[in-house]
Order: C-alpha cells, then structure tokens, then sequence
C-alpha cells in the first residue's frame, strides 16, 4: 500500500464511499440499520427484510421497507436491528463479573478497536494486534455471523500491515468490499498510530461463487485490469472513530461499467 495504493477492483466499479459507510459505520458500534439506510446504504437491509417478511406474510418491497426503517423509529427497533454483529464485538466485547452469588453481571464492554490503537503506539512489536469478530457465544444472536472475522495488524522497519482472515467469501459481490474496508482500515490505523502503510494480507477459507453471480463472474473475466488508483487521506483525525467520509478521496480510479448481481442471503 506504499504511495497510496489501494486494492480497489477496476475491471467493474466498486462503490468504495459505500463501503467507507459500512466501516465507519462498524466503528460506531451501532447494529441497527437506520443510520445505513438513511445514507442509502442498503448492505445489510436484505436480513432483517427477509425476517420481517417470514413473521408478517407482507411482501414490502426493499424500498418501502428501508424507508419505513429510516421515518419509523419504533419499527426500526423492532425490525432493523441485527443483533450483536461486526460493530459491537469491535468496539463493545461483552464481560461479566461475579456478583458473589453465583451469578454474573455485566461488565464493562472491551473496545478492541482503542486497544489495537494503543498496543501499535506502545509495544509496536507484539504478536497481539488483533480485532476479532467471532464471538461464539453470540454466534446464534447475530443475523449473519461474522465473515471477515480476524484482522491481525504487524508493525516491521515503521510499516503497518494488515491481515484478514475470512472465514466465507463471496466472491463475486463481497470480496471487492472486504478489500477495500481490510486496506482502508489499516491506512487509517497507519495514521493514528504514527506509521507507514504496509501491505495488505488477505486469507479465505470457504471462498465461493453463487450461482446467480454467474454473468457477473463471465462479464469480469473478460476485462483486463487497468489503472493504479490510490487512497488519500486528506485530514487526520483525533481518534479512529472520529473520521468521516469527507477524510477519504481516491484518485486516479477509473473502472470499468458496474456489474449488477442479487445478493445472497
């Protein structure tokens, strides 16, 4: 990622603003959808739609349902929250401590994202710079359990490299995301934390095509790769959490058509 670089797809358009939602969005620790349908974004809608429509019969269009989530504040609580995903275990780990009785409270929640922040200032040189979204015992709570769920972050000669393990891929539609928010979110770590940017490492272990991704596939392939887009980070912030979508610029980005295709839930 020296100079700039970023793993930004070119052979289809890959709408990297919304993506930046999405993980600032994480950052937040927020696990309702209202803020990301208010922006038009329009990621995670399909999994509290489809509960929605399996308990009410209703054949709401994604539309309709997206806007009655942003203009409804109760029908959001009801229906748009996703349960303790991405955001939450980042920046809000559930603890418990003893009450002396035999039972447990809650405690105060682990921000592993501050954590990282502050291990890469301090003991740059640790094996623990990691942020893990695989929560088991919340596993069954979630309405998608984690798919890019451990990033692990390595400082060597003043450079940051990031790394991700993504249990499941869809390669088609996601991977193009998981990229950008796995480079992006080591680019601002780099900055916070007085470093260089690295490389950014990427691991799958079920990587998939689904099948109604086919001419999505069939149309990329046949694209040569063109061009060398870069990030710039035009300020920078206080804390990680404080960056908006203002901060990020990409130049030199020039990709080919977008290619639609259904997402898969």
């Amino acid at each position: 990622m020296s100079g700039g670089a970023i793993p930004l797809l070119t052979t289809k358009r890959v709408y990297w603003k919304t993506a930046t939602r999405e993980l600032l969005w994480f950052l937040t620790g927020d696990t309702n959808i209202r803020k990301l349908c208010a922006q038009g974004v329009e990621i995670w809608t399909d999994w509290p739609l489809d509960r929605y429509r399996k308990a009410t019969g209703s054949d709401i269009s994604r539309a309709d349902f997206s806007k009655r989530i942003v203009e409804d504040a109760d029908f959001a609580e009801e229906w748009g929250d996703l349960g303790p995903v991405y955001g939450k275990q980042w920046v809000d780990w559930p603890t418990f401590e003893p009450n002396g009785d035999g039972t447990f409270s809650a405690g105060p929640g682990i921000n592993q994202v501050a954590q990282v922040v502050e291990s890469l200032k301090v003991t740059p040189g640790s094996r623990r710079h990691i942020i893990e979204g695989w929560n088991v015992a919340e596993l069954d709570a979630m309405a998608l359990p984690p798919c890019h769920k451990t990033y692990q972050f390595h400082v060597a000669d003043g450079r940051l490299s990031g790394l991700l393990y993504q249990r499941s891929c869809d390669l088609g539609l996601g991977f193009a995301f998981n990229m950008w928010s796995l480079a992006l979110l080591t680019r601002m770590l780099a900055q916070q934390t007085g470093l260089e940017a690295g490389e950014a490492v990427w691991m799958g272990g079920d990587v998939h095509l689904y099948l109604n991704h086919r001419a999505l596939v069939e149309a990329q392939l046949e694209r040569e790769p063109s061009g060398t887009p870069r990030l710039e980070i035009t300020r920078q912030r206080d804390s990680i959490f404080d960056y908006r979508l203002e901060d990020f610029s990409v130049v030199e980005y020039s990709p080919q058509s977008h290619i639609s295709a259904p997402v898969a839930v």
